[in-house]
Parts: C-alpha cells; sequence; structure tokens
C-alpha cells in the first residue's frame, strides 16, 4: 500500500545537506583517534607476567577507563596460573553481558514502557521511539563509553559494534527468519519495507560519508543525530494519513522479550514456603542456588533502581532504591577524587542527606499494598535515570575489558568490537525477532522484520549521533576528527550489499520471504566476517 511520502528523495536531500553541513566546519579542530597506547602496546615486549606488571606500575593506566585495570588485575596476580587470570576475565565478561542486557530487559525497558502509558503515545510512535530505545540501549551505551569515556580513545569500539551488530540483525536475524518461514511464503508489506530499507541507506550512506571525509562539527552531528527524527516523523505521517499497518502492542512485544530474559530466579520466587519445599523438590534447590550466586548482580540493582509495577512493587525495596541511588550517584561522582577532600566530602553528604529525605517522602507517600498512582511521573524518571546509570556502568566496564583482552591476545580491540560485543548485544534481537516470527503468525513476522530494520536505524543514526554529537560538544566550535579505517567502510559496503540483496530477492518473490534470501544473507555476512578475520590475522603477523 503506497503512501504520499518518498523516502528516497528525503534521504538524498538529507546527504546533500549532511555533506554542506560537513564542508562548513571549522579550520580547527580536535583530534578523536585511537587513544594513544601509552606505550601499552609495548607489552608485547614483554615474555613473562612479573615485567609485564612492573611496566605497568611504572606508568598511568593505558587501556582502562572502568573501575577496574584489568591489564595490572591479570598480570600482578596470576603469575603462575596465566590460564586461571585469563578464565576469570571470560567469565567477568560473560558477567558484564547479562547485567548489560538484563538492565535494559528489566529495568529500562520497563520504565519506557511505563512512560509510553503515561504519555498516551500511539504504538506507531512508541515503536520507533521507546521500544527502539530499550532495544537498542546496549549498543546506546556502549557507543557512549566508547566515544566520550574517559580516554576517548576507544571509539573504534563502539564504531564498529554498531556495525557489526547492524550487520548480525539485518543479515542473520533476516536471514534465519527467511529460512525458517520459506514453507509458510509470509509476505512482508511494500510500503513498510521500502520506507526502512531506504532510511537505512541514507543512514549508512551518511556514516560513510562521515568517515570518507575524516571529520565533523557540532552541527553535522546534530544533522546525523536529527536523521532519526525524520525517520520517527515520516513513520508517524505513513500510518497516519497512508494506512499503513504498524498497530503492533509495545507492552506485549515488551513482554516477550523480558520473558526470553528474565533473571534465572525472581526475588518473589523465594518466599518462606520455598525454603520448605527445597527439600522435596531438587529443582528449587537448584534455583536456591542459582539465586545465592546471582544475589550480588541482582541486589545492588534492586536497592538502587526505584521500580513502580505492579507485579514488582515492594515497598520496602523502594523505599530503599529511593533512598541508595543519590547515594550511589553521590560515589560515582566521587570515584576519581580524593575520598578524604572536601570536596568529596560534601557530595557524599549531598546524596546521603537527599536520600534520607527521598526516603522519608516515599514511605510516607507510598501504600504497602500497590505501587502510588499519584506523582507516578518522578518515579519513573528515577528508574529512568537508575536505569540508565547501571546500563552505562556496565558498558563501561565491557569496552575496558575489551580494550585490555584486546592486548593481552594481541587482537584489534575494533575486530573484538565488531563480533564479540555486537553478538552479545544483538542475541536478544535474535531470540526475540525469530521467536515472535515463528510463533507469532504473519503479524508476528511483520513486525519481527521491521524491527530487524528499526533497530539499527536507531543504533546508527541516534547510537552514534548521540555519541558524535556529545564529542562535537565539549570542543565546540572545533571539530572532532575521525580517523578513516578503510575496514569500517569495508564492513559498511557489505551492509549495503545485504540491504540491496533482500530488496531485489523481495520484490522478485512478490514480497515474500524464502530461503533464497535468507541463505543469501548468511553468505554475505559471512564472507564480510571472514575477510575482516583475515585482515586482522595479517596485521598481527
Amino acid at each position: 500500500m503506497g503512501y504520499p511520502f518518498s523516502p528516497i528523495r528525503s534521504g538524498y536531500s538529507f546527504l546533500i545537506l549532511l555533506s554542506c553541513l560537513l564542508l562548513t566546519s571549522p579550520v580547527d579542530s580536535s583530534a578523536l583517534r585511537p587513544k594513544s597506547d601509552n606505550n601499552c602496546s609495548a607489552l608485547n615486549h614483554f615474555h613473562d607476567y612479573k615485567s609485564k606488571c612492573s611496566y605497568l606500575k611504572s606508568i598511568n593506566p593505558c587501556a582502562s577507563q572502568g573501575f577496574i585495570d584489568y591489564l595490572s588485575f591479570l598480570y600482578c596476580n596470576f603469575d603462575g596460573f596465566p590460564l586461571l587470570g585469563q578464565s576469570l576475565l571470560f567469565l567477568w565478561l560473560l558477567v558484564l553481558f547479562y547485567v548489560l542486557g538484563h538492565t535494559a530487559s528489566e529495568y529500562f525497558c520497563s520504565s519506557l514502557e511505563s512512560l509510553s502509558k503515561l504519555l498516551n503515545l500511539s504504538p506507531t510512535v512508541a515503536g520507533v521511539t521507546l521500544l527502539s530505545l530499550g532495544n537498542g540501549a546496549p549498543d546506546l551505551f556502549a557507543s557512549l563509553v566508547s566515544f566520550m569515556g574517559e580516554s576517548k580513545g576507544t571509539y573504534d569500539v563502539g564504531l564498529n559494534t554498531v556495525v557489526g551488530g547492524s550487520s548480525f540483525v539485518t543479515c542473520v536475524v533476516v536471514g534465519i527468519i527467511s529460512v525458517s518461514l520459506h514453507r509458510r511464503r509470509v509476505r512482508i508489506e511494500r510500503s513498510a519495507f521500502i520506507r526502512d530499507v531506504c532510511f537505512f541507506c541514507s543512514a549508512v550512506g551518511s556514516l560513510a560519508l562521515i568517515l570518507v571525509y575524516g571529520k565533523i562539527n557540532l552541527w553535522g552531528a546534530l544533522g546525523f543525530c536529527s536523521l532519526y527524527a525524520v525517520y520517527v516523523v515520516f513513520v508517524y505521517l505513513s500510518w497516519r494519513f497512508g494506512g499503513e499497518s504498524c498497530e503492533f502492542d509495545v507492552e506485549s512485544v515488551h513482554k516477550r522479550d523480558s520473558s526470553l530474559g528474565e533473571p534465572i530466579l525472581q526475588r518473589d520466587d523465594l518466599d518462606e514456603d520455598a525454603v520448605v519445599v527445597v527439600v522435596d523438590d531438587g529443582r528449587c534447590y537448584w534455583k536456591l542456588v542459582v539465586w545465592v550466586i546471582t544475589l550480588p548482580l541482582y541486589l545492588p540493582r534492586r536497592l538502587t533502581i526505584p521500580v513502580v509495577s505492579e507485579d514488582r512493587w515492594s515497598k520496602p525495596i523502594a523505599v530503599a532504591s529511593v533512598t541508595f541511588a543519590p547515594v550511589l550517584l553521590s560515589f560515582l561522582w566521587n570515584w576519581k577524587r580524593n575520598p578524604t577532600s572536601f570536596e568529596a566530602g560534601v557530595v557524599y553528604i549531598t546524596g546521603c542527606l537527599v536520600g534520607i529525605v527521598l526516603g522519608i517522602v516515599a514511605g510516607a507517600t507510598t501504600k504497602k499494598s500497590n505501587p502510588p498512582k499519584k506523582w507516578l511521573l518522578p518515579w519513573l524518571v528515577g528508574g529512568f535515570v537508575m536505569s540508565m546509570t547501571w546500563s552505562y556502568i556496565s558498558a563501561q566496564e565491557l569496552v575496558a575489558l575489551l580494550t585490555s583482552l584486546g592486548y593481552i591476545f594481541g587482537v584489534s580491540p575494533s575486530i573484538l568490537g565488531l563480533t564479540v560485543l555486537a553478538w552479545g548485544n544483538s542475541i536478544g534481537d535474535l531470540i526475540t525477532n525469530v521467536t515472535m516470527a515463528l510463533h507469532d503468525g504473519d503479524e508476528g513476522a511483520q513486525v519481527a522484520v521491521s524491527g530487524c530494520y528499526a533497530g539499527p536505524i536507531f543504533n546508527t543514526l541516534f547510537a552514534l549521533g548521540v555519541s558524535l554529537v556529545g564529542c562535537a560538544w565539549e570542543i565546540y566550535p572545533s571539530s572532532i576528527v575521525i580517523k578513516t579505517d578503510p575496514r569500517v567502510l569495508e564492513s559498511l559496503g557489505f551492509l549495503v550489499i545485504g540491504l540491496v540483496w533482500s530488496f531485489l530477492v523481495l520484490f522478485s518473490n512478490r514480497m515474500r520471504l524464502g530461503a533464497l534470501m535468507g541463505i543469501g544473507l548468511l553468505v554475505i555476512y559471512l564472507a564480510s566476517l571472514s575477510i575482516r578475520i583475515v585482515q586482522t590475522v595479517g596485521d598481527s603477523h
């Protein structure tokens, strides 16, 4: 079904406008290049852990922008047991992936869903704004940390993560869906597919233009980020005036997503009766063991992120969360300061006082039986802010650990971002979208395929766009200089090839998903990944 708006024309117009903004950038510029290794690459010249530890102690931390210096942790504590130290780092990597994904699913998405209801957003607008923000939260925070972290030297990790995640979702996830549904011959809505592919091509073209030009100022970054707003407006107008069927239920999508990624053991599962059942039921015993193991990951977030949903409401925990949240924020504000300094003491005292006041107010204005009905917005905003805080902390540690693993194993951090971080952030899209396509009928397949393009559009334009705006804002009116990486351009080229392949095969097959389309997308992704890995191995030799 057609609609009276042209995404191709608007995409080309934006590329021309972005070119003008880039060409008018100031002469003075500040480089946003991979961080000077601070002689971190010199670790390759040492052959034992003791010498590497001594060297790391003699310089400033060269690969850590998180709370833990992972290089020093490994080389200074596991001289006689290197395999144990490396295994612990990989185990911590899995934990960080879990914390980042679980925080986005259980807390961030829950706040966004409640905000959507409170603001009375239409399902279409909520789907391309709040739902995309919730699903793209891991990529968003990884990109922000990579571009705007303390070192600002890991932007290539964030860039490759977004590009790798987009390639994975549009090739692997769409490919698996196409192969799985080839017998059902599901037909995809023509207008929605044209819109998404054209806007995504415009986003990829804009990003390639920035990389080729090598610099961008604040206005260019704002223009790049604003293309997502154009996409949101276009989706709304298409649904409003073009008769496009976009009425998918945000809550049902979130419930499916959260059910797939729910914590191994909920807090409510452990009451007094459950402890008695442990004697008779071995499964409950193992759930108790898992609960004890995951408690250190669950409890700090539960006690600092306000939650006001009906099914998870607990007044004592809600009061505790609004009390401890300001304390956590004061700690994060001071973590690089001298803890005995006057400024740090003022921040800690302020955080504690604010927390006590909020706790008293929450205790006096809430009921034990149900979450608050009045003044709901401050609770939702608090949950939104604190879930963002925890997501940022997790992403910060994740990027720092991947950068350190790159130095430890002699692998470029960018290839780890393209593969490990991109796969970890996209596994939820794979499970959710494939399950929805297989079990929710033709409508579920339509929503799943649309989500496979709406998510990467959000990550490319909004996640990268906000990161670029933040970096450009810090050095305004100068421009940020981005070192051109031909391999990122190669990955973008394969991404466009996958989009073109989907476009051509779908139109030739009357918009029906088929095995030919899916197999072709999988081959394109494997070819892109293989070439990148071969290039990386060649560099190491």
